[in-house]
C-alpha cells in the first residue's frame, strides 16, 4: 500500500512535540537535584545542632542564663523584702498592738492550690518559676494581712480611752474567793470528764461559793440573758458586748442583776456565782470572745497580776471538772 506523504503542518507540531520532552524532563532533573539539595542541608543542618552549638542556640542559651540570674536577684529581693515585713509584723504583733491592748493577729498560712500554677508546670525552669511566684504570693498576703491590721489599729487610736475601759481585763470575781486549786482551764481539745471525748471547752471555770460576786470585766452593754435550762448547757447566763470585737459570757449562774441593754461599767456586780445548768459544782464559766472566736481568758489576767502570782495561777491550771455539758 502507498504512503501518504506528511504534510508541512504536520511535520512541524512533530518537531515542536519532540523539542519540549527534553525541555520537561531537564526541568523535572532540576527540581529533583534541589530538592535532594534541601534535604540533605536539613538533615546536615540538624546532626551538626545535635553536636554543635550555632549561633542562634547560642544567643538562646545566654538568654536564657540572664533570666535564671535574673529570677535569683528577683528571689533574693524577695526574701529581703519579706523579712523587712515580717519586722514590721513584729512589732506590730508585740508593740503596736499591745500598746492598744488588742490581740495579735493570727497567721494567715494558707498557700494557694498548685493548680494556679500548673501552667508552668512542664516549663524546663519549672522549680525556679513556681518558687518565686510562691515567694511573691506568700510576700503579697502577708502585705494585705498588715494593711488589714494597720487599718485597724488606725481606727482603735482614735478611741483609745474608750477602747481602755471596755476591754475585758479585770477578773471577773474576787481572786480571794477561789477555792483551792478549783480552776478549769481553757482547752478547745479537752478531754469530758463525764462523756469521755473531746468537747471544746471554750473558757475557764472558776470554783468558788454560791451567791460570789460577778462583776462585769469591762465598759459593756448587756447583749444577752438567759436563764438556760435546769441540767443542760450554761443555766444562767449573761452575755456582754464590749465593742471593739469584745464579747463576755458568764456562765451557771444563781442569780441575774441585769437585763438586755443596760448599760454596765467595769467592775460592776451584774449577777452572783451559782451552780445551773449542766454543772456538778458551784463555779463561774467566764468565756472572753474576740471577733467572734473564744480566746483564753488568762492572757487578760496578767495586766493586774505579778509574775509570781501568774505563775502559781498557772500552775493551779488542770482540766474543768465542773461542767456536764
Amino acid at each position: 500500500m502507498k504512503q501518504k506523504p506528511e504534510t508541512p503542518a504536520a511535520a512541524g507540531r512533530e518537531a515542536r512535540e519532540t523539542a519540549k520532552a527534553p525541555l520537561r524532563l531537564r526541568i523535572y532533573r532540576i527540581l529533583r537535584k534541589v530538592l535532594i539539595g534541601f534535604i540533605l542541608v536539613s538533615i546536615a543542618n540538624v546532626v551538626f545542632s545535635q553536636f554543635f552549638y550555632t549561633p542562634k542556640m547560642y544567643r538562646i542559651n545566654r538568654r536564657n542564663r540572664e533570666l535564671m540570674i535574673r529570677y535569683r536577684i528577683l528571689q533574693d529581693r524577695i526574701r529581703t523584702a519579706q523579712s523587712r515585713v515580717d519586722e514590721i509584723r513584729h512589732r506590730d504583733n508585740h508593740v503596736y498592738r499591745s500598746l492598744f491592748s488588742t490581740d495579735t493577729l493570727a497567721e494567715a498560712d494558707r498557700p494557694y492550690p498548685d493548680a494556679k500554677y500548673a501552667p508552668m508546670a512542664d516549663d524546663e525552669f519549672a522549680p525556679l518559676m513556681i518558687g518565686t511566684w510562691k515567694q511573691l504570693d506568700a510576700l503579697a498576703r502577708t502585705l494585705y494581712q498588715e494593711s488589714v491590721s494597720f487599718d485597724e489599729l488606725q481606727v482603735l487610736s482614735k478611741d483609745k480611752a474608750r477602747l481602755a475601759a471596755a476591754i475585758p481585763a479585770i477578773w471577773p470575781i474576787d481572786r480571794k474567793a477561789l477555792h483551792g486549786d478549783h480552776i478549769g482551764a481553757f482547752n478547745p481539745r479537752r478531754m469530758h470528764p463525764i462523756y469521755h471525748r473531746i468537747i471544746a471547752h471554750l473558757g475557764i471555770d472558776l470554783g468558788c461559793d454560791r451567791g460570789t460576786p460577778v462583776y462585769a470585766t469591762g465598759d459593756a452593754t448587756v447583749q444577752k440573758v438567759d436563764i438556760g435550762e435546769p441540767t443542760r448547757g450554761y443555766g444562767k447566763q449573761i452575755l456582754l458586748n464590749h465593742k471593739f470585737g469584745y464579747q463576755t459570757r458568764y456562765a451557771h449562774l444563781s442569780k441575774i442583776l441585769v437585763k438586755p441593754g443596760d448599760k454596765v461599767l467595769r467592775g460592776q456586780v451584774i449577777g452572783e456565782t451559782g451552780n445551773t445548768g449542766g454543772s456538778t459544782a458551784p463555779h463561774l464559766h467566764y468565756e472572753v470572745i474576740r471577733r467572734g472566736t473564744p480566746v483564753n481568758p488568762v492572757n487578760y489576767f496578767n495586766r493586774n497580776m505579778t509574775y509570781d502570782e501568774y505563775d502559781r495561777f498557772m500552775e493551779r491550771m488542770r482540766e474543768t471538772n465542773f461542767e456536764i455539758m
